[in-house]
């Protein structure tokens, strides 16, 4: 296979590309015989994500932005791609509350530019005697289905769509293309749905990584609303587990939603990073739960509860999270106690000094 991964940069991204070239041969019974990252470098893209891989002769970077139709294109054809991993997207609900256009630009109108691409180098390929190989994996997000009640069954691959934030919505859109190219012009398509993932490489925006860099400070430990949101955590690794196994076993034209079964209200994630941070610290260090937490004015249209059903991965496929939170947590944790070099270029902006060779 000579997969072209977009985002290859980002956090879930950079997590791929590593299992791509480490263990997915063997897991997964395939060659791998290239992997190009194809990534615009925003604030979130990171090439010290992959500096432990980047001399492998297997894997090759190209700098650029998924809304050029002739780089995209070029791309491709010039790599003989065999398999698309579209990863690339703008996915902070915050950011996309202050600026929606970059999200619509990104997600929905790069998404169309990456399918309409990838559907003309797949007849060329076909018209080619090349044979009929060509995979595209979109990779979307549980968000798109909306808000569950503390009651409702977890989000399925048939779930009704009701996105409720500019990010959501631009996903969703994003997903409806997808579908549209699959039954209108015959694209080998899989997409897959996850809940919020974790782990290493994750930008410090994001809640885990945040409230790990903030415990660790001492700094107050700001948590939304009441802290009752409930989401369900999905071990990085684990997710590209099933990203994988979807691009190659799964069946065309097919949604999988790929979920951690672990799900948890955000005030006890809190209550869980301050615990593995006090567990990795001396006893002199250890945080004051209840002094730590602050809790602020919940954000403009937040979802109460998010929860994903597997069972179609994990029936078809065979796919199941190796991680439970506990595991996973105190993985990360670790990471990031580990990589205190990464985190501070990521927290100081250094990492885009390296990105753009200033």
């Amino acid at each position: 296979m000579r997969i072209l991964v977009t985002g290859g940069a980002g956090f879930i991204g950079s997590n791929l590309i590593h299992y791509l070239l480490g263990e997915a041969s063997d897991e997964l019974g395939i060659k791998i015989e290239k992997v190009i990252n194809l990534d615009k470098l925003t604030y979130a893209g990171n090439p010290q994500n992959l500096a432990a891989i980047e001399n492998d002769p297997r894997y090759q970077f190209v700098h650029g932005d998924i809304g050029d139709a002739e780089l995209i294109q070029k791309t491709l054809q010039e790599n003989d791609i065999t398999a698309v991993m579209h990863l690339a997207a703008e996915s902070h609900v915050d950011r996309s509350i202050e600026a929606p256009e970059e999200f619509i630009m990104t997600n929905f109108v790069g998404t169309f530019q990456m399918l309409h691409a990838a559907n003309a180098h797949h007849q060329q390929r076909v018209e080619q005697g090349k044979g009929d190989d060509f995979r595209f994996l979109h990779v979307s997000t549980d968000e798109v289905y909306g808000s569950l009640s503390m009651t409702d069954p977890a989000f399925c691959e048939t779930t009704p769509y009701a996105p409720n934030s500019p990010y959501s919505a631009s996903k969703a859109g994003s997903d409806h293309l997808v579908r549209s190219y699959f039954h209108t012009f015959k694209l080998p398509v899989v997409t897959t749905n996850c809940s919020n993932n974790y782990g290493p490489f994750q930008f410090p925006e994001k809640l885990i990584p945040l409230m790990i860099s903030k415990a660790r400070r001492g700094e107050k430990l700001p948590v939304y609303g009441d802290g009752s949101n409930v989401r369900d955590w999905l071990f990085v690794k684990d997710h590209c587990r099933g990203l994988a196994l979807s691009l190659v076993r799964g069946r065309l034209g097919e949604v999988y939603n790929i979920g951690g079964k672990c799900e948890m209200k955000n005030i006890d994630v809190v209550r869980a990073i301050i615990s593995a941070v006090n567990e990795l610290q001396s006893d002199s260090e250890n945080i004051d739960v209840d002094a730590m937490i602050e809790f602020v004015t919940d954000r403009p249209g937040h979802d109460h509860r998010y929860a994903i059903n597997c069972s179609k991965i994990e029936n078809e496929l065979g796919w199941q999270p190796k991680e439970n939170f506990t595991s996973g947590l105190l993985e990360t944790v670790k990471w990031y106690f580990d990589n205190d070099d990464w985190s501070s270029a990521v927290e100081q902006g250094t990492y885009q000094g390296q990105r753009l060779g200033i």
